[in-house]
């Protein structure tokens, strides 16, 4: 068996970048406030593991959360949404984390499956529909 190459996605300028080693899997698409804004499809593991930075990067925490679940890392320079964070650690210690495969090359995205996550209203995973990420370019 083949390993698979890393997924690579970079900022619009190119200051910033992440790679995910190994198979990414399905892709989320959320409906949250901040997701559904950004646009962004997201690939998860955990930082230092299978996911890593590089660049400078900003981040937001919704301010009127007094105790927020996540931050979001975007370019300084170009604003791009890179990833998210999760700002407590899970019990075994590890950090959640997501990239936004909208920064990766289409061809390396595009046969992914979409899987479809109600961060709006029920905090459930909804039923496939057989989209892919090709099909949630437009």
């Amino acid at each position: 068996m083949t390993p698979t190459a890393p997924l690579k996605g970079t900022c619009h300028c190119g200051a910033c970048a992440w790679t995910l080693d190994g198979d990414p899997g399905p892709i989320t698409a959320c409906n949250c406030t901040l997701c559904r804004r950004y646009g962004a499809l997201w690939a998860y593991d955990f930082a230092g593991e299978r996911i890593h930075l590089s660049g400078p990067t900003r981040s937001y925490t919704r301010a009127e959360k007094p105790n927020p679940v996540l931050e979001i890392l975007f370019c300084p320079a170009c604003a791009c949404v890179l990833a998210w964070r999760g700002l407590r650690l899970e019990p075994d210690g590890r950090r959640r984390m997501a990239v936004n495969v909208r920064l990766s090359a289409p061809e390396a995205t595009a046969h992914l499956p979409i899987d479809h996550f109600d961060g709006l209203d029920t905090f459930e995973d909804l039923p496939r529909d057989g989209r892919c990420v090709r099909d949630m370019w437009f």
